[in-house]
């Protein structure tokens, strides 16, 4: 079995899918958790973030930052729109300043 604790002040949460009960994050029918791998780490979630939400659970948001999924740059435009797939891979990468 997979260890589904959660880390300390996360606001995701695991509802069994058994429950029948919708996802409170997404407005969704709960399916099968997301994996994905951020920054080198396997990490999962009940269902599939928007970007948006991905960096506001990371308290990345508003940030200087640039987001690659697979490889693609993902736009900022889109972060509120393009959701998170089973298997990606997505690098979040901070801008650093500095002389």
């Amino acid at each position: 079995m997979t260890d589904r604790r959660l880390p300390p002040g996360s606001r995701w949460s695991v509802i069994p899918e058994s429950s029948g009960i919708q996802s409170p994050l997404y407005n969704s029918p709960m399916s099968a958790p997301i994996r994905v791998t951020l920054n080198g780490a396997p990490r999962e979630f009940p269902a599939a973030p928007t970007f948006s939400q991905l960096l506001d659970e990371l308290a990345l948001a508003g940030r200087r930052l640039a987001v690659e999924r697979n490889g693609e740059i993902v736009p900022r435009s889109r972060f509120a729109e393009a959701r998170l797939a089973d298997g990606d891979r997505i690098e979040v990468v901070m801008a650093v300043g500095g002389g």
